[in-house]
C-alpha cells in the first residue's frame, strides 16, 4: 500500500524513526531519511541500500527553516514526488522545575518539537497534495493523558502543541486528500531518555508506587519502536485512509494508569 511511494521520515537514524523507515521501505516505499548527523545517516541509509531498498540521507536540522526547505527540495529533485511524512524528530529537552528552567531550554525544547513540525508539514504539504498523501508526527503520552511527570513541562507543552496542529491542520488539508495523524508513544525502548538533562525534579516529585509496573499491558517491559513503526505504517497507509485528525496513545495502557 505505500510500494513507490516517496517518504520522509524525521529522526530517521535511530530508535522509532529507524524502525519506521526500515519498515516502510520494506513495504516497497523510497525513502528520505533525515537527521542532523551526517555519519550516523549515511551508516544507516546504507543497511536500507544494501538490503536492497531505495534510501537517500537528508542532513538537516529541523527546527532551521531554511534547512528544512532545502531537504524537502532535495527530495523532490531527487525523486520529483513526495508522498507520505513522519514528523518524528524531537528531544526530551530538560526536565526541571519552572524556577530552574532557563527560558533558553524551554526555547529549544519548542523549537525542536513544535517548531520543527511546522516547519516539515509547511514545506511537504505543497507536494503533498499534488496527489494526496499522508502525514504522521510523534507526540507523546506525556501533555496529552500523563500530566503527573513533573518537570517535563517544556516537553509536555510542545507534544500537546503538536496534537492541537494535527488537528487544525487536518480539516485544512482534507479538502486536497492530505490525512495527518498523531502518535502518542508511552514507554519505548528508545535513546531518546538517555539524551534527557534532569535537574531538581526530587523536590517536585509526587511519589507514587506502582507494585506491579507502570504499563498493565506489559507490567515494567517497555513498548519497542517495531511496535510504532506497524502503528506508523498503518496511519500512511491506504489502510487507515478515512482517518484523520486523530491522536493514537501507543502505550500499553500506561497514561490511563498514570494520568
Amino acid at each position: 500500500m505505500v510500494k513507490g511511494k516517496v517518504a520522509l521520515v524525521t529522526g530517521a537514524s535511530s530508535g522509532i524513526g529507524a524502525a519506521s523507515a526500515r519498515l516502510l521501505a520494506e513495504k516497497g516505499a523510497r525513502i528520505a531519511a533525515l537527521g542532523r548527523s551526517q555519519d550516523e545517516l549515511e551508516a544507516y541509509v546504507q543497511t536500507l541500500t544494501d538490503a536492497g531498498h531505495e534510501a537517500i540521507p537528508v542532513v538537516a536540522d529541523i527546527s532551521d527553516e531554511q534547512q528544512m526547505q532545502a531537504a524537502i527540495q532535495q527530495i523532490i529533485d531527487t525523486w520529483g514526488r513526495l508522498d507520505i511524512v513522519f514528523a518524528n524528530a524531537g528531544i526530551n529537552g530538560v526536565w526541571a522545575p519552572i524556577e530552574d528552567l532557563s527560558a533558553d531550554e524551554w526555547q529549544k525544547t519548542l523549537d525542536i518539537n513544535l517548531t520543527g513540525t511546522f516547519y516539515t508539514v509547511k514545506y511537504a504539504y505543497p507536494h503533498l497534495k499534488k496527489q494526496g498523501g499522508a502525514i504522521a508526527v510523534t507526540a507523546s503520552v506525556n501533555g496529552t493523558r500523563i500530566f503527573s511527570n513533573t518537570g517535563a513541562t517544556a516537553y509536555a507543552c510542545s507534544k500537546a502543541a503538536q496534537v492541537a496542529f494535527v488537528k487544525m491542520t487536518a480539516i485544512e488539508f482534507a479538502p486536497h486528500n492530505v490525512r495527518i495523524n498523531v502518535i502518542c508513544p508511552g514507554a519505548i525502548e528508545t535513546e531518546i531518555s538517555d539524551n534527557t538533562e534532569q535537574q531538581g525534579l526530587d523536590t517536585i516529585g509526587m511519589p507514587v508506587e506502582f507494585p506491579k509496573g507502570k504499563i498493565p499491558l506489559t507490567g515494567k517491559k517497555p513498548g519497542t519502536s517495531e511496535q510504532v513503526a506497524d502503528l506508523v505504517y498503518f496511519l500512511v497507509s491506504d489502510a487507515s485512509s478515512h482517518i484523520t485528525g486523530t491522536e493514537v496513545w501507543i502505550d500499553g495502557a500506561e497514561s490511563l494508569l498514570q494520568g
